[in-house]
């Protein structure tokens, strides 16, 4: 059974069905088998009808009594059945069910599965997973296997309008076996042997039908580990054959010259900042192309990293690019290196939609990849907020300025990604790290605060404004949500601040849909003071630097991550003043209100990732998608020591056969993984 046959022509799946697995992302029949459950609930404990254990999850075997269903007075159905075994009968209710009459018939035996509850004197089953045994002399009082819905651990999926776990189980159960006989294990057998793991046959059999908790963690191991080792061995042979396959102008220079252009940095350097910068240097003298990954923290001097690069390209003859995935942060950046490059006589250009001037170093977005045309060789390309860029993009931006030298490439995120995590996500790249923070740069005073103090916070806005500072006020939406009430809008808050503020004090509306122009007109009346409150979408979340700017206001402050909270949150302190950042959330869950918590006591972005990460998983966090990684449904990212072990058997299989010559399924899986990621996002 091929594992990229079509959803839709599986037995029993239909157009409809098949444009529902669709919106799960379940296109092909290894999609389907590899629809992990999220949870299980634990139906395993068969209990006599006589002896019932009231609110506990449990289930009964017997045959049907009586069935029937009940018209209320408000016009509803309720299927009421009796289900008896040799010690006793008990009642069982489904509400809105009344289809059930028609599958469920007095006489048959069954498999009911849910929480027994009291009524009254009575212990009743509401609403109870149900399934129709064949045989109930040879299934009675044992947690039988051959069940799917119930008397087991039983798999719950994520899942969408009209498709439920029921049907899943039942259509995974149907083709698995299947599957399993025709595709097996990629795996070799050494690193099976190496690192004690079950067969991937096994694996995936009891990751779906599993009798206890022990094999789901087994099965998630073998499953989890998969995904890091085929993301390690591919991160590791794109790196090679990066090395191999392309050559780079050398950048080479003398000390000097570099001492030249950081001594005239206004500004002085971190020692994390002359690690990362000698580290550059070092890359950029070879002929090998640099392809290096600069993470920093939010104002860590991540672009004085990058200047340097187009410095020692533009001394050595060759132009530079800086992508940037918004126009804000263009601009931002395009400010900067003028005056970085001022001593220098060295030309800085921009490329937008809204305004095309190249230069020596040229910052822009993703115009770039569709417009731009440079004149001279392209030495050192230099990707910002790389996660917003897919790897097709950014292989593009390099590809396609140079057809003998391949550029040099620096990619940069200011969103803090854990080290073991970063060489896991980015293998194929060299990793330099700015964990340390400029001198002068302040903690942010930062306070998760209920609705109940809002008046008093607007107060305090007003109390900055009058002392001449600058306040930004972030919500997740421009317009009001329709399925979402309760999460705040840009354009709402923008009217709302209107009348709660004195008419004095000015204020700006900043957001995606805004033409350029009018965006820039509102970003340089907010820089120069025009605007003493900005409110805003993330749009804001990076370049724009206002040293002004001492309070941020985050509406539904929940819907964000930690690490974009934090970016936000770097939007103030960014000058001499003392600075606040408010977080209001409508949520009562304690979970979200503790994560939130955490962003009062913790100011290294570095830590707050960690936390995020264990909290909320990897997806939302750190972009997989963008990144080209999105293959991770399992593996447990927090899991250190496991991706230490897939580091080091991507490595030694490599050592032992470059080529992949002994793995032959192994070379077809990470050809597939290769394309896969090779497709624009």
């Amino acid at each position: 059974m091929d594992p990229n046959l079509p959803i839709e022509a599986l037995p029993g799946v239909g157009p409809a069905i098949a444009q529902k697995l669709k919106k799960l992302n379940i296109l092909t029949l290894q999609d389907l088998i590899y629809y992990f459950p999220f949870r299980y609930d634990d139906f395993s404990n068969i209990s006599k009808i006589g002896e019932l254990p009231p609110e506990q999850k449990i289930t009964i075997q017997g045959v049907i009594w009586q069935i029937k269903n009940v018209r209320t007075r408000t016009g509803k159905f309720i299927t009421q059945a009796q289900v008896a075994d040799e010690s006793g009968v008990v009642d069982v209710v489904w509400f809105n069910q009344s289809y059930l009459t028609k599958t469920l018939k007095a006489g048959m035996p069954v498999s009911l599965s849910g929480k027994a509850q009291v009524e009254g004197h009575k212990v009743k089953l509401i609403s109870p997973q149900y399934e129709i045994l064949k045989n109930l002399l040879s299934t009675h009082l044992s947690t039988n296997q051959n069940t799917t819905h119930t008397g087991r651990l039983v798999p719950i999926y994520p899942e969408t309008q009209s498709l439920s776990s029921k049907w899943l189980r039942a259509k995974i159960k149907e083709v698995l076996p299947i599957y399993l006989k025709t595709n097996p294990d990629f795996m070799p057998e050494s690193v099976i042997k190496n690192q004690n793991l079950q067969k991937l046959e096994t694996a995936l059999f009891k990751i779906h039908f599993p009798t206890n908790y022990q094999q789901v963690e087994l099965a998630r191991n073998r499953l989890g580990f998969d995904e890091l080792f085929t993301t390690q061995l591919l991160s590791q042979i794109r790196k090679r054959t990066w090395h191999q396959n392309q050559t780079a102008p050398k950048l080479e220079m003398e000390k000097e010259k570099i001492a030249s252009f950081t001594s005239s940095l206004p500004f002085q350097l971190t020692d994390a900042q002359k690690r990362s910068m000698d580290e550059l240097a070092a890359d950029l003298a070879k002929s090998t192309p640099t392809n290096r990954l600069l993470e920093g923290d939010v104002g860590s001097g991540k672009t004085a990293v990058a200047a340097l690069g187009a410095y020692m390209a533009a001394i050595c003859g060759f132009d530079s690019l800086i992508a940037v995935p918004t126009e804000i942060l263009a601009f931002q950046h395009f400010d900067s290196l003028k005056k970085m490059m001022a001593p220098f006589n060295i030309s800085v250009g921009i490329w937008t939609a809204s305004k095309k001037e190249p230069g020596q170093i040229t910052t822009g977005t993703h115009a770039l990849l569709s417009s731009f045309k440079a004149k001279n060789p392209i030495g050192f390309v230099t990707v910002d907020e790389q996660h917003r860029f897919g790897v097709a993009q950014r292989a593009g931006l390099i590809l396609n300025q140079s057809p003998k030298l391949t550029p040099h490439l620096l990619t940069m995120t200011a969103t803090p990604i854990p080290r073991t995590l970063a060489l896991t996500l980015y293998g194929d790249l060299d990793l330099s790290v700015l964990d340390q923070m400029p001198k002068g740069r302040q903690k942010i005073s930062t306070f998760v605060v209920p609705n109940n103090k809002r008046a008093d916070c607007y107060t305090f806005i007003q109390k900055q404004i009058k002392d001449d500072r600058q306040a930004f006020i972030i919500t997740p939406f421009v317009e009001p949500s329709e399925s979402m009430t309760s999460v705040k809008s840009a354009t709402v808050e923008f009217e709302k601040a209107k009348n709660k503020f004195p008419a004095q004090i000015k204020l700006g509306l900043l957001h995606g849909r805004l033409k350029s122009k009018d965006k820039e007109k509102i970003i340089t009346q907010f820089k120069l003071g025009k605007i003493d409150i900005l409110v805003a979408t993330p749009v804001v979340e990076v370049g724009i630097d206002v040293a002004n700017a001492s309070v941020i206001l985050v509406e539904s402050s929940e819907r964000f991550g930690l690490a974009q909270l934090h970016q936000l949150r770097g939007r103030v302190g960014r000058g001499v003043h003392k600075s606040y950042c408010f977080l209001f959330t409508d949520s009562n869950q304690e979970n979200s209100t503790r994560r939130l918590k955490s962003m009062e006591k913790v100011h290294v972005g570095f830590e707050l990732a960690e936390i995020d990460l264990k909290m909320r998983g990897s997806g939302e966090i750190f972009g997989l998608k963008q990144s080209g990684f999105e293959n991770f449904k399992i593996a447990d990212l927090t899991d250190q020591k496991l991706i230490v072990q897939a580091q080091k058997e991507a490595r030694k299989l490599l050592a032992d056969d470059p080529e992949l010559v002994n793995s032959e399924l192994l070379k077809i899986k990470i050809k597939s993984l290769e394309n896969q990621y090779s497709q624009p996002n």
